[in-house]
């Protein structure tokens, strides 16, 4: 990061879908919610279109990225992509590919050159891209590949929940739920757990991270009687986090593990699939919690719902979880920075 001033990156993500309409909410309500900078990586003409639609105004300006901060009091900062979007809400279009990921290359790169402090994404949806040729399974693994093509270093993106009160990991993600046991290792836990102490530290501030290691089955096993896995896989993994001075305990049983008590003596909790995490973090903070990526060399945030095409172009969408995940970047930005000086 070059300065204070830096802004945040925010791709618009999917234009058909809500990316834009939260955007321009989230920069109206600057004042009102104490928001960072932010400078909005899409086609200027979209937006403008957008706002018409919904019925707001919204000074634009084009800029830089180095500029973006200063416009930022006054007028929306677009830095404007080279590909021009259709304006279709609600209906996505492969001919809007090329733009989406453009804001995604450009953000990244920014960041990495030290002109934007942290990467903030809006929604994307698959079909869209794989219809128009995108070739990676989904935004993390992109970010992951575009990490790895700027630092030459093969990156593992690890994913995380983060609301105000918890902060979920899930080890395996976006699998079948039958696959999970054939997919969950005791190496895999202990990479992503690895990650996440390392980030809680120097990103969150955490000096000893506290990482709560949910069970597989229920009752974590309850001693091999309902499945072997947490006895096999997760144990193993616990010992060998806690051999490395790293202050993971479990396995814990899932059913009690979020509960206001339980959650004050962890800083994280890994699970072992997405809806073991997902469910709680989400329950209690569907409006504002943020989705993290760790693992990489720069920071990323995003909200933590998808494109919502159902309700696009309407005006009722709420950009809050867009607003936690520029908040959020914004704090990671600035630990992540003192941390790097100390």
């Amino acid at each position: 990061m070059k300065s204070a001033m830096t802004a945040l990156a925010l791709s618009v993500g999917d234009p058909s879908g809500i990316g834009p309409e939260i955007a321009i909410a989230a920069f109206l309500a600057r004042e009102a919610v104490g928001l960072p900078a932010f400078y909005l990586l899409a086609d200027p003409g979209l937006i403008a279109s957008r706002a018409r639609r919904l019925g707001v105004s919204v000074p634009i300006v084009e800029t830089t990225p180095t500029q973006a901060a200063q416009a930022f009091s006054h007028t929306l900062p677009i830095v404007p992509l080279a590909a021009r979007f259709i304006d279709s809400p609600g209906r996505p279009d492969p001919a809007n590919a090329a733009g989406t990921v453009e804001a995604i290359d450009r953000a990244v790169s920014a960041c990495l050159a030290g002109d934007a402090a942290a990467v903030v994404t809006c929604p994307i949806a698959k079909k869209p891209l794989y219809d128009a040729g995108f070739r990676f399974p989904g935004h993390t693994e992109y970010l992951a590949h575009l990490a790895a093509r700027h630092s030459g270093v093969e990156a593992m993106p690890v994913m995380m929940l983060a609301g105000p009160d918890l902060r979920t990991v899930p080890v395996t993600i976006h699998i079948a739920l039958a696959e999970v046991p054939k997919t969950l290792t005791t190496e895999l836990i202990v990479a992503t757990a690895r990650i996440t102490a390392a980030d809680l530290a120097g990103r969150f501030g955490i000096a000893r991270p506290r990482l709560a290691i949910a069970g597989l089955n229920p009752h974590a096993g309850e001693g091999g009687s309902m499945g072997l896995e947490d006895e096999h896989i997760v144990r193993p993994a616990v010992d060998i986090l806690r051999a490395e001075a790293i202050d993971a305990f479990g396995p814990l049983s899932a059913d009690t593990l979020f509960h206001a008590r339980a959650r004050a003596g962890y800083d994280a909790a890994l699970c072992m699939y997405h809806d073991q995490a997902l469910i709680p973090a989400k329950t209690l903070a569907f409006d504002d919690a943020v989705n993290v990526t760790l693992g990489l060399p720069f920071i990323r945030t995003s909200p933590d719902h998808g494109t919502a095409f159902d309700i696009a172009g309407k005006g009722i969408a709420r950009p809050d979880s867009l607003i936690a995940a520029l908040k959020l970047a914004r704090t990671l930005a600035d630990t992540d920075k003192k941390a790097a000086a100390a």
